[in-house]
């Protein structure tokens, strides 16, 4: 087994204008992205990768000897490992409307010379996608091996099965859903409301100022909490206070608070709010049925291999979500299997199970692509 090393985030500047599922159209694009191992002379030996919500294109390796923090898959990305690099060409790009590289909210409008701000059309899921597929093209990749991600990543593996399924082998979505629940969306609602009442965040229009600080880390707070499960809460912190001689008094914390403050201020130093606002709204909009017809029609004759992936103890994706996905595309008489991951993280285990996940994943690849895994 062995790691990636140094690895590179590049930039793709696309002169194009994309024509977005809300009717506008949106460039020129940047798109931000790492590559992992070596696309074969037929193009055919890709691995697309997707990201979740504050995720970016850096999966594996480090991006300097002295980086201390690898990147968020790191343990699955690799000769040897789940995602071999001696085999396949991995790729992943920061989606559209995030804030690492890829244009966003944060961008400079070329209309104004100023940030997009709110400005900024609404995308979706389907978005992310074309301009993956602007990518792809641009790397020279002809056929995805298979298409895996967890989370905002795993719905982006649906709708790549969806919108561009002759050119994929196999879907692998994560923690996912085919269309977000009502509370779903609540969540979402009340992270998004927690920006917006930060007089700070001044209508969106803030660059060059601090930003809605406090209001961008209430709502990682309140999104970490759906991220995790009462038994991993319980685990890591039980019921200890950081200050048992403040136990009475009404600023004294327990360890559990004191971890939800850091995860806050962990996300302000290296995220936008407007990225965040609008990338949540995307994940609300998700539903492979918008435009397409009954949700469970459209699931028939689904032409794409599909492992889906549940998390026992995911609150905030059931595992239900996913059992449904492959239901539905079983029932269409398309090929599926679930797998589940069998953790007490929550949803937060897709980036945790890392040997789970590459026994599960590592078979299923070598039985798309026997030639590939000898």
């Amino acid at each position: 087994m062995g790691d990636v090393g140094i690895v590179t985030t590049r930039f793709y500047n696309w002169p194009g204008s994309l024509l977005l599922e809300s009717g506008a159209r949106l460039g020129p694009l940047t798109i931000a992205y790492e590559t992992y191992g070596e696309l074969n002379v037929a193009g055919d030996n890709a691995i697309l990768v997707l990201h979740a919500l504050t995720g970016s294109a850096h999966i594996a390796g480090r991006h300097s000897p002295d980086d201390r923090l690898p990147g968020w898959w790191d343990p699955l990305v690799g000769p040897g490992r789940a995602l071999d690099t001696r085999r396949y060409f991995v790729v992943c790009a920061n989606v559209l409307g995030s804030c690492y590289g890829t244009t966003g909210p944060a961008s400079i409008n070329p209309a104004t010379g100023r940030p997009y701000g709110l400005d900024f059309p609404t995308i979706t899921i389907r978005d992310m996608v074309r301009t993956q597929k602007i990518l792809l093209d641009y790397l020279g990749v002809k056929h995805l091996v298979a298409a895996i991600g967890g989370s905002m990543g795993g719905m982006q593996v649906l709708e790549w099965g969806f919108l561009y399924p002759e050119m994929v082998s196999a879907i692998i979505p994560i923690a996912a859903c085919g269309r977000t629940t009502p509370m779903q969306i609540a969540f979402h609602n009340v992270q998004r409301e927690a920006i917006y009442a930060d007089p700070d965040w001044q209508g969106g229009d803030y660059y060059g100022t601090p930003g809605p600080r406090r209001g961008l880390a209430l709502a990682r707070r309140i999104g970490t909490i759906t991220y995790k499960s009462d038994p991993s809460w319980t685990m890591k912190f039980g019921r200890t206070v950081v200050d048992p001689g403040k136990y009475y008094q009404l600023d004294g914390q327990f360890e559990v608070e004191s971890y939800l403050a850091y995860q806050g201020r962990k996300l302000v130093q290296r995220f936008d709010a407007n990225a965040y606002l609008y990338l949540t709204k995307a994940i609300d909009l998700h539903d492979v049925s918008q435009g397409r017809g009954n949700y469970t029609e459209v699931w028939r004759d689904f032409p794409c291999s599909c492992l889906g992936i549940g998390i026992s103890s995911d609150f905030l994706f059931p595992p239900y979500q996913v059992k449904e996905i492959v239901r539905l595309i079983k029932a269409g008489g398309g090929r599926a299997r679930y797998r589940e991951l069998n953790s007490p993280y929550g949803h937060d285990a897709f980036l945790i199970e890392f040997k789970q996940l590459e026994a599960i994943i590592k078979p299923y690849l070598a039985e798309l692509r026997p030639d590939l895994s000898g």
